[in-house]
């Protein structure tokens, strides 16, 4: 039996009280994004009245089916190839953006699924973030990083990475402050980005960065 997100189902396991709980325990498994096994007595205890009268112990394993996360690269220079390369072998689904043609085009970027090269705020108005999407933006400027950062806080992205020193980011941080962004949603982003293997060459980088969104992707999917 499929379930869908809102509840719908197509095919069945019998019908009756047994399929509501299996298809409300689906929808919860589509949130934490992890399989589960639901076992269901039949066999009313002493005293109850039977909802069902066949009796006996069932046992349903569900499993959901998930998209593949996307993985929104903004800027398109030299860590981004790394990050773009590597994160098609982790299959997630790869977005580029930058506000020039020659480093985002499909001769630069041949594994990516989308590229959008163009202004990023006017970008940002064309993508569908959703809570399974990442952020990874490592732009030519501080200018366009403090931009990105500023619209990637308004959406629900699960993961928001920021490259750069951490003089860079308590820069950003101080100016996103005085725009009225909270010190609390600033706390969602990871910045420096990456995690702390040491890490030198533009490939080792971005291994190091999706590590991170790797963590963050499994841990918050249960």
């Amino acid at each position: 039996m499929l379930v869908r997100a809102d509840g719908s189902i197509l095919g069945s396991i019998g019908g009756g009280s047994v399929e509501y709980q299996v298809r409300d325990k689906a929808k919860e498994v589509m949130k934490v994004g992890k399989s589960q096994r639901l076992h269901i007595s039949l066999t009313p205890r002493e005293g109850e009245e039977p909802e069902m009268i066949c009796g006996g112990e069932i046992e349903v394993f569900i499993e959901p089916i998930l998209p593949p996360p996307t993985l929104y690269i903004f800027g398109g220079g030299h860590i981004s190839l790394a990050i773009a390369k590597i994160g098609k072998l982790f299959e997630f689904k790869i977005v580029i953006i930058d506000d020039r043609t020659q480093f985002a085009n499909p001769q630069r970027f041949p594994e990516a699924d989308l590229i959008l090269a163009e202004n990023f705020k006017k970008a940002f108005s064309k993508l569908r973030i959703d809570k399974s999407s990442c952020i990874v933006f490592v732009t030519r400027n501080h200018e366009n990083d403090e931009l990105v950062l500023e619209l990637a806080l308004q959406t629900q992205a699960k993961y928001i990475g920021m490259m750069g020193s951490k003089t860079k980011r308590e820069t950003i941080f101080s100016h996103l402050l005085d725009k009225g962004i909270s010190q609390e949603v600033l706390g969602k982003v990871h910045s420096p980005i990456g995690s702390g293997i040491n890490a030198q060459t533009p490939e080792e980088i971005a291994v190091s960065i999706l590590a991170e969104v790797i963590k963050i992707h499994r841990t918050h999917n249960g």
